[in-house]
């Protein structure tokens, strides 16, 4: 069973009835009351390792406190406790439009005013506390809707408009350190017929088997999107045209020699691939470049590999995939 949560409230002031009264309220249920009596004392309890210090839950903070300024004590507490936020809250004797301001842009998370008696003391810390969770979990809300909205639903890749955001930016990137990026756009091979004599539900689970197969052969900061519907873009920054053309090479042996398996069946697979290079143009330029390789190379037949403004003939297809005496029941179109 796990252990229940003790929360860690950090109380700074000089003030001894304000000490006493905050200390009390925050008490109650159990928190674990800390007192910080200078700035220097904030500063190193919200710069403290987790696991040196409890993770804070809460900063109730006296405006007053001696030695650095507040704006300052706020700045480190939002930065502080190795990047775990909690919600600060200024005890103070009058509510100034700056302290308004900073309310109003999320700053601090609530103002108390002196005097108030511990019980209302008490529900104000809890607002805060409920609050700043609210806002927390909004903002995760926020960020897993923007992430979906980058990726593609089925395979986990990126979508088309992501991953054109992406190359845009690496191209500024290349264009700055004078370093190549190359593009390779791949086509699974008559995919259509697959829809047809599987269903698609089981192509489905063909492309996404493609894309991991895929995403294994590349590295880390390598682009990786899927741009239609049996399509997929790998950017490649440092890569230079003939890497990009061996990389395709590879994908084209590794990804698609091995068999798939779907709706009980084991099918083989291949794909065509253009591959075209940036030299600094825009990613819409090099795309439609790789496009037209992409078409080209469809038209050679299934399995070839074209380069945008390469004369040479298509790479040519490996001579077989796989043994005949696989043992497997092999469909192929």
């Amino acid at each position: 069973m796990a252990e229940e949560h003790q929360p860690v409230f950090l109380l700074a002031s000089q003030e001894p009835d304000l000490l006493k009264t905050a200390e009390a309220a925050l008490r109650v249920g159990g928190a674990r009351v800390e007192i910080a009596l200078s700035s220097e004392d904030v500063l190193a309890r919200v710069a403290a390792p987790a696991p040196l210090c409890p993770v804070l839950d809460l900063l109730l903070l006296d405006p007053r406190l001696p030695g650095a300024p507040t704006d300052q004590l706020l700045a480190a507490a939002h930065t502080g406790t190795m990047g775990m936020p909690f919600p600060i809250v200024l005890y103070t004797d009058s509510v100034t439009p700056a302290w308004t301001e900073r309310l109003a842009d999320g700053v601090i998370d609530d103002v108390i005013p002196f005097g108030c008696g511990p019980d209302f003391l008490r529900l104000r810390v809890e607002r805060a506390l409920r609050w700043f969770q609210q806002k927390r979990e909004l903002e995760q809300l926020r960020e897993t809707v923007a992430l979906s909205a980058e990726i593609d639903p089925l395979t986990g890749a990126q979508n088309r408009a992501a991953v054109l955001a992406s190359l845009f930016r690496e191209t500024d990137r290349a264009q700055r350190m004078n370093t190549p990026l190359s593009l390779i756009l791949l086509d699974v091979d008559d995919f259509g017929h697959w829809n047809l004599r599987l269903g698609l539900e089981a192509c489905d689970r063909l492309l996404v088997e493609v894309a991991q197969r895929t995403t294994r052969l590349l590295r880390t900061y390598d682009l990786f999107g899927r741009t239609g519907k049996d399509e997929f873009l790998a950017g490649l920054p440092g890569c230079s045209t003939v890497n990009a053309v061996l990389l395709a090479e590879r994908i084209r042996a590794e990804v698609f020699s091995a068999p798939f398996h779907a709706a009980g069946h084991v099918v083989r697979l291949s794909a065509c691939f253009g591959v075209a290079a940036s030299a600094g143009r825009s990613p819409v330029i090099v795309l439609r470049e790789a496009e037209e390789a992409l078409r080209l190379a469809k038209e050679e037949g299934p399995e070839n590999i074209r380069c945008a403004g390469n004369d040479m003939e298509a790479l040519a297809r490996p001579v077989t995939f796989l043994s005949p005496t696989s043992g497997e029941d092999l469909l192929a179109w």
